[in-house]
């Protein structure tokens, strides 16, 4: 009988072979011409476009319909500061929702102003990745939600610590006692917060109106911007409703990012979790929506600007020098992919 983790790995393997590929035939297709793209506006008809977004980018899901009570109680769990053992921190504290659901920093801070590692994705729309953290290591949101906790950097706390702080408070021991038989423990907060969580996405972008059939949602540069997303292969990786989130890349497939930085742990990415040679410089793709409003940019939180992030992305994802003219179009669609959350755009 094969091993459980073997679907898993074939599944795993043939999507980062696949990708490959597809940079490689994307950069090829456009090595051909001689002369630069003038990003000359293009008009998509609807049977092309639909045709594409059924293959590649899809409209996020309606907000699924969850125990009202769970999502408050894990409300209040994504703000409660006593989840650390100071009492300085919160899941809120690192993933802003009035700042897109991350904290705009390089790297977050942690309880004595200790500095984590890697920088935080935003929280909205994680519900849709396939695992959890840059190097994958979390299969659930549960076991995402359990991970700060415990994190000497982060919160620096227990279980046990954090069950006899919450309950201490009527309000919360009343709360788990009608929705959990156990009471206050550790996968029961996880569960609350995950709960949650699955509500924070962010639908109604005006790319998601585009692909509903709304042709005016976008101008003629953003569709061009959504052309050239397409023609470069970055649906390759960005796919799906999250645009990211559903599968491994290397960092750096046509060319060395890391040859030109002093790498840290953190850089091995996948390598941490595996110690496999193959998953070295590997991460979870990110999703792309909101990504106008969450910089900086990339795990390590180098980048702030998105025209330079896109730039980074041609040159070692595709190992071409992107011409202006296509950076200005694709980050004007990039632009398109910011949703709502409670009727409003994140911020």
């Amino acid at each position: 009988m094969l091993p459980p983790t073997f679907d898993y790995q074939m599944k795993r393997r043939f999507f980062l072979l696949f990708s490959i590929f597809a940079a490689a035939l994307a950069a090829g297709v456009w090595l051909v011409s001689e002369k630069p793209s003038t990003a000359v506006p293009v008009e998509l008809s609807a049977t092309h476009d639909t045709a594409n977004s059924r293959e590649a980018l899809l409209p996020l899901p309606p907000v699924p319909e969850l125990s009202p009570e769970k999502v408050e109680l894990g409300r209040r769990l994504f703000f409660e500061k006593r989840l650390s053992r100071d009492n300085s921190m919160s899941c809120a504290s690192c993933h802003d929702l009035s700042r897109s659901g991350t904290d705009r920093s390089q790297f977050p801070i942690g309880i004595n102003g200790q500095t984590g590692v890697v920088n935080a994705p935003s929280i909205f729309n994680v519900s849709l990745n396939f695992v959890q953290f840059w190097d994958g290591r979390a299969a659930s949101l549960e076991e995402q939600a359990a991970g700060p906790v415990h994190n000497p950097i982060e919160m620096a706390s227990s279980w046990e610590e954090v069950s006899f702080k919450l309950g201490k408070d009527e309000t919360y021991r009343e709360a788990f006692r009608q929705l959990y038989p156990q009471g206050i423990t550790g996968a029961a907060i996880v569960d609350a917060i995950a709960t949650f969580e699955r509500t924070l996405l962010t639908p109604n972008s005006r790319f998601d109106r585009y692909l509903r059939g709304d042709s005016s949602a976008l101008d003629t540069l953003e569709r061009t911007g959504y052309r050239r997303f397409l023609d470069y292969g970055c649906a390759s990786c960005h796919q799906g409703a999250n645009i990211g989130g559903n599968m491994f890349q290397r960092f750096g497939v046509m060319g060395d990012y890391f040859s030109e930085r002093q790498p840290v742990k953190a850089d091995l990415g996948r390598f941490n979790v595996t110690g496999r040679e193959e998953d070295r410089h590997v991460f979870k793709v990110p999703s792309l929506r909101n990504v106008a409003e969450t910089p900086p940019y990339f795990h390590n939180g180098s980048t702030r600007s998105l025209d330079e992030a896109v730039i980074i992305m041609g040159r070692y994802q595709l190992g071409r020098e992107l011409p202006d003219a296509d950076i200005k179009a694709i980050v004007a669609f990039l632009r398109t992919l910011t949703g709502t959350w409670q009727g409003q755009a994140p911020q």
